[in-house]
């Protein structure tokens, strides 16, 4: 997707398109999430802390993240992926790699089953994609990435090594600064010189990595496509744009959380019982928490509050980067049959009507009050 957080909010709020829009964190400690390409002129890019962006733009609209919104339209374009291929590997919201090598004979070349998803993501989300087409992933990548914005690229076989030789050693995947700097010091500046240059020395210089790195450059990239649909849990977790530190902060987020989680599972037709909660600290340090319920469910209310005990009791009150929800799907249903049609609860005809209405309009047309945009949460000139 193309500047997928971005593109989301311009679709969703008419007054933002073709402007330069930052979407980021706090002025002076966050970081920019998603900059539109109207903003990229200015030398602004993800990742980059938003007191600097805002030097390079001072007149760039900035809005806050609203991650339920990304999930929500992301959902929508692996949506339609699957409608194309089973085989679908996530590597974020925004991105995936699809192996479309057995859905030719249905629906034509791998270049036109991309131009008919990124038609359709265009056509029912009003977001734009880009796609690289190529026989192995670490080509696909880099062809994407070249075709954008709205584009699309494909890398035959037989051109594989002439499209990589002009490239940078940065697109290597593993070649970081040092990496690179030590290549360049041994006279090697492209993919191409890594190619050419004998494996023997590579993997003298870099162990390992010289012998992968050897044969990405000629593209060699054995790892098949993995789809995780058939994960052992299904989950929810978000990154947030700042760490948070109080409770008060992470309900909100870890509810949102359960929530979606639970419109998961019963979209799927699936119910778990062991729940599991994780925890990002600031420091990168990782924790999870699990409890075992007395029986299956897919309401995300029960999730919510299973969650929040976990997190109450693992908190510690240290700032944190990321939180998750997940449950392992129940594969058996060791229940006690009725001797009449079971009734359905008030929490699953409650939870059957909120999600008529997410499927029709939208997740964020109807939420728990906790949940619900603040009247002030308007988009700011230089400043958020």
């Amino acid at each position: 997707m193309d500047a997928f957080y971005a593109s989301v909010e311009q679709r969703d709020n008419p007054a933002l398109r073709g402007r330069p829009l930052i979407v980021g964190g706090h002025a002076q400690r966050g970081v920019v999430l998603a900059a539109s390409y109207e903003v990229r002129p200015f030398g602004v890019r993800s990742a980059m802390p938003m007191a600097r962006a805002l030097k390079l733009a001072p007149e760039a609209v900035v809005v806050p993240p609203r991650f339920p919104a990304y999930t929500e339209a992301s959902e929508q374009v692996f949506a339609i992926f699957e409608r194309y291929t089973p085989l679908v590997e996530a590597l974020s919201l925004d991105e995936a790699f699809l192996d479309v090598t057995a859905s030719v004979s249905l629906f034509g070349p791998a270049a036109q089953i991309a131009r008919r998803i990124r038609s359709e993501t265009a056509g029912e989300l009003r977001l734009p994609a880009s796609a690289g087409i190529a026989p192995v992933k670490f080509v696909a990548k880099i062809a994407s990435d070249l075709a954008k914005p709205n584009g699309q690229r494909e890398v035959r076989a037989e051109d594989t090594t002439a499209f990589l030789a002009a490239l940078p050693l940065s697109r290597l995947w593993g070649v970081g600064p040092k990496t690179e700097e030590r290549l360049v010091h041994a006279g090697l500046r492209t993919i191409g010189d890594v190619a050419a240059q004998d494996v023997t020395w590579l993997e003298q210089e870099l162990g390992a990595l010289g012998r992968h790195i050897w044969e990405l450059a000629r593209g060699h990239d054995p790892r098949a496509v993995v789809p995780d649909r058939a994960a052992k849990s299904v989950g929810a977790e978000d990154t947030f744009e700042e760490d948070l530190t109080g409770l008060e902060l992470l309900r909100p987020r870890v509810h949102a959380q359960a929530l979606r989680l639970g419109r998961r599972l019963r979209r799927a037709g699936i119910e778990g019982r062991v729940v599991q909660l994780k925890v990002k600290f600031s420091n990168f340090s990782v924790i999870t928490r699990r409890a075992t319920l007395p029986c299956p469910t897919d309401d995300g209310q029960i999730l919510y509050h299973t969650a929040l005990g976990l997190l109450e009791r693992a908190h510690g009150g240290k700032p944190v980067r990321l939180t998750g929800v997940s449950i392992e799907p129940h594969t058996t249903d060791a229940r006690q049959l009725a001797l009449f049609d079971p009734v359905m609860p008030r929490s699953a005809e409650l939870n059957a009507a909120l999600d008529r209405i997410a499927e029709r309009f939208g997740a964020s047309s109807i939420t728990t009050a906790d949940l619900a945009p603040r009247s002030n949460d308007q988009p700011k000139h230089g400043e958020d």
